[in-house]
C-alpha cells in the first residue's frame, strides 16, 4: 500500500507545526528566529512529549502513537475539529465520537488564551479534567505536570480518595464558604452526566468519588444541578505570601470547556503579589497539603 506524499502522519504534524507561528501559543519571537512556525522542541514542549519522539512522528520512525499522545498534539498544534480526527486516522485511531467528553481546544479558544498576557488561567474538561495550563497558573498553584494526567483532575482534588497530596493546587487554598463551592463542583458534574449521559470517563470518575469520598456522595445524593462559575479564594504562596484572588470560570459553548481565570482586584495588594508570583515562575513544592484552586 502507498500513500500520496506529504499526506502521512509524520509530514501532516510539520505541516501543521510549521504553520502555527509561535505568537498564537504564546512564545516570544526572537528578531533573528530563522521559521515562521514552531521548533520541534517548541512542539514537544506544548505537548507534554520529548523532543525525539516529536523527531521519529515525523520522520515517520514512529507510526502508533497512544490517544494520549494524539490528543495532546492535537492541543499544541490548535487543530480545528476536522483535523484533530484526521490526525487521529492518520494515527490508526478511532476519533472522539459525539457525545463524549472533549479535551480538544478550538483554535478559537487557543486565540483568546495567547492573548490573556501574565493571567493565570487553566483549561479544563467538562468533568473538570485539566487538560491545559499557561505559566501563570503553575507560578501560583505549583505546576501539575509531574502528576499523572490521569489524576489532574479538580473533582478528585476536591474530593480525594486518598491521604496523597493534591495534584493541581500545590500550596493550600481556602473559598469563603468551602461548602457551596463543593457543592456547586458535584452540581456541574451531575449537569455534565446530562450532556455526556454514555462518556465512559465521566461515568468511572462518578463510580469512583461515590464509591471512595463519602462528602462527594452525601452531595450526590442531593440531585443538584448546576454550574460552577465564580469563587473568591486565598491561596497561600510560599515565595509571596497569602494572595486573595477572584476565580471565574467561563464556558466555551457546546465541548463544555471550563476556562479558570484567576485575578485580584486592581491596584490592590493582592494584584502586586500576584504579579510577583507570575514573575518568580513556578516553585518547587517544599510543602503539600489536601487543597483545592
Amino acid at each position: 500500500m502507498t500513500t500520496t506524499p506529504g499526506t502521512g502522519l509524520g509530514a501532516m504534524i510539520r505541516t501543521w507545526r510549521d504553520r502555527l507561528p509561535p505568537s498564537a501559543a504564546a512564545l516570544p519571537v526572537s528578531r533573528n528566529r530563522r521559521t515562521a512556525g514552531l521548533r520541534r522542541e517548541e512542539l514537544a514542549d506544548l505537548a507534554g512529549l520529548s523532543v525525539d519522539y516529536v523527531v521519529r512522528l515525523e520522520q515517520g520512525r514512529a507510526t502508533t502513537p497512544s490517544v494520549q499522545v494524539v490528543a495532546s498534539l492535537a492541543r499544541a498544534l490548535q487543530l480545528s475539529a476536522s483535523e484533530r480526527d484526521h490526525l487521529y486516522r492518520l494515527a490508526g485511531l478511532t476519533p472522539p465520537a459525539d457525545g463524549t467528553v472533549s479535551d480538544h481546544i478550538p483554535p478559537g479558544v487557543h486565540r483568546v488564551l495567547s492573548r490573556l498576557g501574565d493571567v493565570a488561567v487553566a483549561v479544563f474538561a467538562a468533568d473538570w479534567q485539566l487538560v491545559w495550563w499557561n505559566r501563570s497558573w503553575a507560578a501560583l498553584l505549583g505546576d501539575p505536570s509531574s502528576s499523572e494526567p490521569r489524576l489532574r483532575n479538580f473533582a478528585r482534588d476536591r474530593f480525594p480518595l486518598d491521604a496523597g497530596p493534591a495534584r493541581l493546587a500545590r500550596w493550600p487554598v481556602t473559598e469563603l464558604d468551602a461548602g457551596t463551592t463543593d457543592l456547586a463542583v458535584v452540581a456541574d458534574l451531575r449537569r455534565a452526566t446530562g450532556r455526556f449521559p454514555h462518556d465512559a470517563r465521566l461515568a468511572g470518575l462518578i463510580r469512583e468519588l461515590t464509591a471512595g469520598n463519602r462528602r462527594f456522595a452525601q452531595l450526590w445524593a442531593t440531585g443538584a444541578v448546576a454550574a460552577h462559575r465564580e469563587d473568591e479564594k486565598t491561596i497561600d504562596h510560599p515565595s509571596v505570601g497569602p494572595i486573595e484572588v477572584n476565580c471565574d470560570v467561563l464556558g466555551d459553548g457546546d465541548t463544555e470547556l471550563k476556562i479558570v481565570i484567576m485575578t485580584a482586584a486592581p491596584g490592590s495588594a493582592a494584584e502586586t503579589k500576584l504579579r510577583l508570583a507570575a514573575a518568580t515562575g513556578p516553585v518547587s513544592l517544599d510543602r503539600a497539603g489536601r487543597s483545592g484552586f
